[in-house]
């Protein structure tokens, strides 16, 4: 049987519906922040290797600059 008393069925309460909803609307907002903060990470680990190539080219071009005037000054 039930766990109620002997005899009786067992039914729901308005206060355990409204317990019910208001964990099922919890478990949807963090599933919600949970596949934004999911995007935010695929974006910053696009950004950060769009930083690294700037750095790259930046150091390759001061690089080369230095090469070309150390090849002019020696013949």
């Amino acid at each position: 049987m039930s766990e109620g008393r002997v005899g009786f069925e067992a039914f729901d309460c308005a206060p355990g519906l409204k317990l019910e909803a208001h964990e099922r609307v919890t478990q949807l907002r963090f599933e919600g922040i949970s596949s934004r903060l999911d995007r935010i990470e695929v974006m910053i680990e696009r950004l950060e290797k769009r930083v690294w190539l700037a750095v790259y080219g930046v150091a390759a071009a001061v690089l080369a600059d230095f090469f070309l005037k150390f090849v002019q000054v020696t013949p």
